[in-house]
């Protein structure tokens, strides 16, 4: 399964990563609505020469669509990707991948029939030298293009259906970012309006899935790019914590002595660039980001709207959290109320 095929696994919930695989980013595949590209161990489409996939239509949900979005055709991302693709590999087995050349997660080896355990870890019980790799490893990922992937500029009618494809490069870390700019950006309706009452990742049943896919899929490329096969995402307990304890420099970088809104400059972080932050431009010019730097990163803790969220939730608010065993209630939507998802993401 590709990146931008995530949609499949939550095909009812109507999510979308927006993710172009480099193989299929070219006139003659969006004119074909096909990316079913060829896997290098045997060369042929979705390796299917070797049992590992084959290509294929896509199949799409015929369930209705919710009351949320009352437009049709006029979004990229509804029922993603068929605007652009229509038949991509459907793999076999335990293979994944926009070519059915990498293993379904949890799973390696050569016909990635091994069982494989990964198990993420406190980023405070870290050695100094696993935080220090940690961190070089997103240093890393911020200064490596993608090789698999690249990010779309224009709409599927701005790239005049497919004859004047619009993508550029972009690197591994920045490619996560866009990707999760794309799913929850503002749909274009043409002209100055914008439709902001849509989000594909949030807010919804979906919010879930979806992360957690994007967080796999994150995971595995940072294995790829550092050959780390062993490379998991540590994680912050952040319930009860009364300030960032993650804002040091030692960390995730503490702040500017006298800029509050900055990053100190001991952080290698304060050199990076954030992107995909300037939506009310993108909307006004009709646009989508393009990746392009749009400044340092901007972080004040503590500093948040205390009448939205006075402080970080509790471990017995947690605990209440997880003793809900409805997932789903109500409108389905930002609206529900007492179910697992809506109170999970606040």
């Amino acid at each position: 399964m590709s990146l931008f095929a995530m949609g499949f696994l939550l095909v009812i919930l109507q999510p979308s990563t927006g993710q172009f695989p480099r193989a299929c980013a070219n006139s003659q595949s969006l004119l074909r609505k096909e990316c079913c590209p060829p896997w290098d161990g045997d060369g042929s489409p979705c390796g299917e020469l070797s049992g590992r996939g084959s290509c294929q239509n896509i199949l799409l949900s015929q369930a209705p669509l919710g009351p949320q979005f009352p437009f049709s055709g006029v979004d990229d991302r509804e029922d993603w990707p068929s605007v652009f693709y229509n038949r991509t590999c459907k793999c076999e087995g335990n293979f994944m991948g926009f070519n059915c050349g990498e293993c379904k997660f949890g799973f390696s080896g050569l016909n990635c029939t091994e069982r494989r355990l990964r198990t993420r870890r406190n980023i405070f019980q870290l050695t100094t030298s696993e935080k220090d790799k940690f961190l070089a490893y997103l240093n890393l990922a911020k200064n490596t293009l993608s090789q698999d992937y690249v990010i779309a500029t224009g709409t599927y009618t701005q790239m005049n259906n497919g004859s004047n494809p619009m993508f550029r490069n972009i690197n591994v870390y920045d490619l996560f970012v866009w990707m999760h700019y794309y799913a929850s950006r503002d749909t274009l309706l043409g002209g100055s309006n914008v439709w902001q009452d849509i989000d594909f990742a949030h807010e919804a049943p979906g919010f879930l899935p979806w992360h957690r896919v994007f967080l796999l899929i994150w995971e595995r490329e940072m294995q790829k790019i550092t050959g780390d096969e062993n490379f998991t995402i540590p994680y912050w307990d952040w319930r009860d914590a009364e300030d960032c304890v993650v804002c040091t420099d030692e960390y995730m970088g503490g702040r500017h002595p006298t800029n509050p809104n900055l990053l100190s400059p001991a952080s290698f972080f304060s050199s990076w660039q954030v992107i995909c932050t300037r939506s009310e431009e993108y909307n006004s010019q009709q646009a989508l980001c393009n990746a392009t730097g749009e400044g340092p990163i901007l972080r004040n803790p503590g500093n948040n709207d205390k009448s939205r969220t006075p402080r970080l939730p509790s471990s017995a608010e947690v605990e209440f959290c997880l003793s809900l065993t409805q997932y789903e209630s109500g409108s389905m939507d930002k609206m529900a109320n007492y179910s697992f998802r809506n109170t999970l993401e606040g």
